[in-house]
């Protein structure tokens, strides 16, 4: 007589336990891609071409495709990983705190004429330790080289970096019994400003000037323009 052996059956569970440890994978094999791109651009240059990118990460053009599906995938996803970091600094600076938490709520600050110097200081940090990887996020000569995206990530990026400034700035106003409605936009014109700044400084060389001058530099002309809005009413 034949047996049939026994088996046993396959169950949603496993399935989604299977799915569930696949896509860890995938998001594992992405994120050291990631860091492999950042490795080749600082290497190589903000110009580095996929070819150059698939050497150094010691893989093939194909499989970054296959994880990113595009050239706009891969710039999309280093924009991300480079705006994580810096937006993480950028909140523990205005929530006061050294947790590393990024959603971390803006507080009102003691000294806000610092914490404003503190959050320039947080970008302009990336330019000078890693400025081929700003060049690549922000003049994008990945995406030139033939993508057809029409988003723009460092915009986006930008924003998120506004979007936390201007909540720090609404905080203090309303502690101070002032109208909160310019905080967004005075957000975004000072991190419009201090990216300007960051592009003219980098073009220049960062030798030129020291970082901490030009925070300086940026902090008065910034604090100029609110702090009379932010001091207490005499």
């Amino acid at each position: 007589m034949n047996h049939t052996p026994d088996r046993t059956p396959t169950t949603g569970a496993d399935v989604d336990g299977r799915s569930a440890r696949w896509e860890g994978h995938r998001q594992a094999r992405r994120a050291e891609l990631v860091t492999a791109a950042i490795t080749a651009i600082e290497e190589r240059g903000a110009g580095a071409g996929m070819d150059e990118i698939a050497s150094v990460a010691g893989t093939s053009k194909t499989v970054f495709y296959r994880h990113f599906h595009d050239r706009a995938g891969l710039y999309r996803a280093v924009a991300e990983r480079v705006d994580r970091i810096v937006l993480a600094k950028l909140r523990r600076t205005l929530s006061g705190s050294d947790a590393d938490a990024a959603e971390a709520p803006a507080r009102v600050p003691e000294d806000p004429r610092g914490v404003i110097g503190a959050a320039i200081d947080s970008y302009l940090s990336l330019v000078q330790e890693q400025p081929e990887v700003y060049r690549f996020i922000v003049a994008a000569p990945l995406l030139r080289a033939g993508s057809s995206a029409e988003d723009d990530p460092a915009g986006e990026a930008t924003s998120r970096m506004a979007g936390a400034v201007s909540e720090m700035l609404a905080v203090s106003m309303r502690a101070a019994g002032i109208d909160e409605a310019p905080a967004r936009v005075w957000g975004e014109a000072l991190v419009g400003m201090v990216r300007a700044a960051a592009d003219t400084w980098l073009a220049g060389g960062t030798d030129a000037m020291p970082r901490a001058q030009l925070v300086e530099h940026l902090t008065t002309l910034a604090w100029s323009g609110v702090g009379d809005v932010l001091r207490p009413a005499r």
